[in-house]
């Protein structure tokens, strides 16, 4: 009985040790596995470039008349007839509203009548039959009731003041004028401006006589120009920035007050450096852009960086972690984290 107890207990000291052989050789395992799962990741690199290049400073805006008149007679009353309609073109010095014509008649009648008092003075004044104070006195009648004349005249028989389209018509004809909104509003159309406000970092590039082109999504490849008129004084404090008005020739009409455009402007020549667009990765939920470069101990560094221009497949960044000559991460960044390491794989 003994003997046998014995040569059971040998043998559970075999299995243990059988047993323990094999939980080492599962961790040596485990360990290897994990190492090859850290291994240097496989990536392709370049350069950051050093270039030169024209800064061009994108906006938009909104066309509108370079000039834009109403038309509001100064005198209110009965609209006679109004001789164009919306969409009309229209020249300086045409007639565009005749008013009711009661006042501008009962002015001619007092102004012939005052002329009439006015040439008996004369013929007085020239036999010595009357003072000089009476003459002024019939003469500064005449040139009141003169005045009055012109002042109906102009405002019974209204011109336009500038050539363009009709853009608003608020009234018809017989209808009460009353002055509270205008009967005409008058768009210059073969000339127009354009309002755009650009950051303040660009003052002392912005310049008036500059050239600027548009660009339009009703007419995909095709470009307008204009040329700065007025460069604002001042800066708006709540946006940093200050408006140029731009002066757009449209002799063929092609574009609209109203329309929208993108502005493109170029304001200098600049050095920048540039990488390949698709080295530059994004964060997920933000608009921050990052890339990663290679430090000498053959790790990758993460650095956020800025875009500015894009030329083609190539972008601008803006960084101080990075100058030109670096080595960045141009394929397979997207496997890498901060600081791992990496096998260069160019070919």
């Amino acid at each position: 009985m003994y003997r046998k107890s014995l040569i059971f207990l040998a043998a559970g000291m075999i299995a243990l040790s059988s047993c323990g052989k094999k939980d080492n050789a599962k961790a040596a395992g485990d360990a290897v596995a994990v190492a090859d799962s850290v291994e240097a990741q496989l990536v392709r690199t370049g350069l950051v470039e050093k270039r030169q290049i024209e800064r061009k400073l994108s906006c938009s805006a909104v066309l509108d008349g370079w000039e834009t008149v109403a038309v509001s007679p100064s005198v209110t009353g009965i609209i006679e007839k109004l001789n164009k309609e919306i969409g009309d073109r229209v020249s300086a010095g045409e007639v565009v509203v005749r008013m009711d014509q009661t006042q501008l008649n009962q002015a001619k009648l007092s102004y012939a009548n005052v002329s009439t008092e006015m040439q008996r003075m004369e013929a007085l004044l020239a036999g010595g039959n009357t003072t000089q104070q009476q003459y002024d006195a019939v003469k500064l009648q005449m040139d009141q009731a003169k005045q009055n004349l012109d002042y109906l005249q102009k405002n019974t028989f209204f011109k336009a003041e500038c050539s363009g389209v009709i853009a608003e018509k608020n009234y018809e004809s017989g209808e009460l004028y009353n002055a509270a909104r205008p009967i005409y509003t008058i768009k210059q159309t073969n000339v127009l401006k354009a309002l755009v406000s650009i950051p303040e970092s660009y003052i002392p590039a912005i310049k008036k006589g500059q050239k600027m082109a548009f660009t339009s999504d009703i007419y995909p490849g095709k470009e307008f120009s204009g040329i700065i008129d007025v460069v604002y004084p001042t800066v708006d404090a709540s946006t940093h920035t200050f408006q140029v008005k731009v002066k757009i020739p449209n002799g063929a009409n092609t574009l609209r007050p109203g329309m929208y455009v993108k502005t493109v402007l170029g304001v200098g020549k600049a050095e920048t450096m540039v990488v390949p667009y698709m080295s530059v990765l994004k964060l997920v939920g933000s608009n921050n852009r990052y890339m990663f470069t290679v430090q000498p101990n053959g790790t990758a560094k993460r650095v956020d960086v800025t875009l500015g221009d894009r030329f083609d497949d190539m972008v601008e960044i803006i960084t101080d972690e990075i100058k030109p000559g670096d080595i960045i991460v141009t394929s397979g960044q997207a496997r890498l984290v901060d600081g791992c390491d990496i096998k260069i794989i160019n070919d």
